[in-house]
């Protein structure tokens, strides 16, 4: 397993177009992939799990993802997140 941990920038925080990025990103490879924030955890792959986190400016958040493809996934969402101004690189 692959994980990280980072803080969310976007003053937005996790609302619906962030949240529908990250899905498609994670949708993407067979890995599970988690977020978990306050002793919640969702899928990475329904974007109604992220919306309920209720994750807002300044949360910091964890991401999971285990499996065989877990190297790729994890880089490939955490660039996502980069480069859609919700993490600092």
């Amino acid at each position: 397993m692959k994980e990280f941990t980072c803080t969310i920038i976007d003053p937005a925080g996790l609302h619906a177009r962030p949240a529908s990025i990250i899905v498609g990103t994670a949708g993407k490879f067979k890995s599970d992939s988690r977020v978990a924030s306050a002793g919640k955890e969702g899928n990475l792959k329904s974007i109604m799990n992220i919306m309920a986190l209720g994750v807002k400016h300044g949360t910091e958040i964890t991401i999971k993802v285990s499996g065989e493809d877990e190297e790729v996934a994890i880089k490939a969402i955490k660039d996502a997140l980069i480069t859609n101004n919700l993490i600092e690189s």
